[in-house]
C-alpha cells in the first residue's frame, strides 16, 4: 500500500518507518529542508532504540523516501497521515494549526480518493474540522473529490516505540465508513497477526480513547506519587506497598512506579488538553485537574528536599556542588520536554548550587533548552558529575545509573549524599554502603 506521512516528528518518523518495514511504500513529508536533506542521508533527528537500523534498511531498499513536496506525496498515496504537532496552546487546549494547516494543503493537491488519517493526539471533534478544512479547498477550487477522515490515534510510548508499534496493544480505527475501515484493517493485517484487537468505532470515541488512554496513565502516576508523599509522612515504605497494591490483578504494577513526576511531549500536555476540553463541554474535571497539579508539585520535590537538607546541616546552598544523573524524561529518549529534571535544576540554580549534569543521550537536547547558565557544568560521564559534589540527584532511570561503583562514587564526592528520583537503590543498602539516603516514599 502506499502511504504518505506527514510530518517527520516523533510520531511521524516512527509510523512511516515501521509501515515500510511491514512493505508499504512509504514517503514522508516535512516543512523543514535540513531535517529532509538529513533523513535522506540516513540522519535521525530523534533517539529511539531500533529506529536507525529500520529507516537505514528501507531507504536503502527503496520502500521510505523523504520530501518536502506535499503535493508529491498526495498524487501518489492512497493513505495520507497526518502526524504532526499539536503543541499546548496558552489556555491548555492542543493547539492545531500544524494539522489543519496540513488538511488545507491536502484539499489543494488532492486529485482522487484518498483516506486521510488523523495520527496526531487531537481533541474530539477534530476529524470534523480537518474535513471541513479540505472541503473548503475543495469548494474553492471549484472540484468535487470523494475523501474520507478517520482518527487513528497512536499508543506509543518514547523508548520502546519501535516494538510498541510493531507489536500494538491494540489498533483503534474511527470510522462509519465500513469501506474505509476494511482498507485500514489490511494496511495494519501484519502488525496485528497475533489476534491483537482492531477496534472500530465512531471518529469522536476514538479521538477521545487517546486522551483517555494518557489521562489514565497519568493518573496512576500521581497517584503512586501521592501515596509515597503520605508513606514518607506516616512511616511506611512505598516500595513494599507497591508491591502488595500491583499484586492485585484489577491494579497492576505498570506505571505505578513512585518518582518525581511524569514528563515529555505526551501526558502534561494531553493531561491539560483533555482538562480543557472537559470545560468547554461544561465540566469540572476535578479528578485531572488533581492529577496535573500533583504532577507539577511532585518535580519540585527533590529540589525540596536537598535544600531542606542542606538547611538542617547548616550549609547555605549557595556554591553548594550538586550531581545531577539524567536529564531526559525517562529512559532510552533523548526528549527533555517537560522533564522533571529541568524543574530540579531550574530551583537548584536559583538557590546559587553549582550544578553538575550528565545524561547519556539528552544532552544536546539539553543544552537546546537550558542553554549554559552560569553555575550549570555539562559532564562526559556520570562519575565526572560526582567531582567535589555534596549531593546527587538521581533524576531518570538510565541502566547505567542501576549499579553504578559505590566505592569510587564516596571517593569523588565532597559528602556521601543521595536524593534518589527514581527510587534505583535500596535504603538498607545506601546505609551499610555508608550513603545518607533520600528516596521518594522510601523508608530507611
Amino acid at each position: 500500500m502506499k502511504l504518505c506521512v506527514i510530518g517527520t516528528g516523533y510520531v511521524g518518523l516512527v509510523t512511516g518507518t515501521c509501515f515500510a518495514e511491514m512493505g508499504s511504500d512509504v514517503v514522508c513529508v516535512d516543512i523543514d529542508e535540513a531535517k529532509i536533506e538529513g533523513l535522506r542521508e540516513k540522519k535521525l533527528p530523534i533517539y529511539e532504540p531500533g529506529l536507525q537500523e529500520l529507516l537505514d534498511r528501507n531507504v536503502d531498499e527503496g520502500r521510505l523516501t523523504f520530501t518536502t513536496d506535499l503535493a508529491e506525496g498526495v498524487a501518489q498515496s492512497l493513505v495520507l497521515l497526518i502526524a504532526v504537532g499539536t503543541p499546548e496552546g496558552e489556555d491548555g487546549s492542543a493547539d492545531l494549526q500544524h494539522v489543519l494547516s496540513a488538511a488545507h494543503a491536502i484539499g489543494q493537491a488532492l486529485e482522487g480518493y484518498r483516506i486521510v488519517v488523523d495520527k496526531s493526539t487531537v481533541p474530539v471533534g477534530t476529524a470534523e474540522r480537518v474535513r471541513e478544512a479540505i472541503q473548503a479547498e475543495l469548494d474553492a477550487r471549484g472540484t468535487h473529490i470523494e475523501f474520507d477522515v478517520v482518527s487513528n490515534p497512536e499508543f506509543l510510548k518514547e523508548g520502546s516505540a519501535v516494538q510498541d508499534f510493531l507489536k500494538p496493544d491494540r489498533v483503534v480505527i474511527g470510522t462509519d465508513n465500513v469501506r474505509t475501515a476494511e482498507i485500514l484493517k489490511e494496511l495494519y493485517a501484519p502488525f496485528t497477526r497475533t489476534n491483537h484487537p482492531v477496534l472500530v468505532m465512531d471518529v469522536r470515541s476514538a479521538e477521545m480513547t487517546k486522551y483517555a488512554a494518557n489521562a489514565m496513565l497519568a493518573t496512576k502516576i500521581s497517584f503512586i506519587n501521592e501515596i509515597a508523599n503520605i508513606c514518607e509522612r506516616v512511616g511506611a515504605d512505598v516500595g513494599a506497598v507497591r508491591l502488595g497494591i500491583g499484586a492485585d490483578t484489577r491494579i497492576g504494577y505498570q506505571f505505578l512506579f513512585p518518582g518525581v513526576g511524569y514528563g515529555g511531549s505526551c501526558f502534561p500536555k494531553d493531561v491539560k488538553a483533555l482538562i480543557r476540553t472537559a470545560r468547554s463541554a461544561g465540566y469540572e474535571p476535578q479528578v485531572l485537574d488533581a492529577v496535573d497539579a500533583l504532577n507539577i508539585r511532585q518535580k519540585s520535590l527533590l529540589a525540596d528536599k536537598i535544600l531542606a537538607h542542606f538547611a538542617v546541616e547548616g550549609r547555605a546552598p549557595e556554591g553548594a556542588i550538586v550531581a545531577v544523573w539524567g536529564i531526559a524524561f525517562k529512559a532510552n529518549t533523548d526528549d527533555v520536554r517537560e522533564a522533571p529534571s529541568l524543574t530540579v535544576i531550574g530551583r537548584l540554580l536559583a538557590a546559587g548550587c553549582r550544578v553538575q549534569v550528565y545524561d547519556p543521550v539528552a544532552e544536546a537536547a539539553a543544552r537546546r533548552t537550558l542553554g549554559e547558565p552560569g553555575g550549570l557544568t555539562y559532564c562526559p560521564n556520570n562519575y565526572d558529575a560526582l567531582q567535589g559534589a555534596e549531593a546527587l540527584a538521581v533524576c531518570t532511570e538510565w541502566g547505567a545509573f542501576r549499579r553504578p561503583d559505590f566505592g569510587r562514587m564516596k571517593t569523588l564526592m565532597a559528602a556521601p549524599v543521595i536524593f534518589d528520583g527514581r527510587n534505583l537503590y535500596e535504603p538498607q543498602e545506601m546505609k551499610r554502603l555508608g550513603f545518607t539516603y533520600f528516596g521518594i516514599g522510601r523508608k530507611a
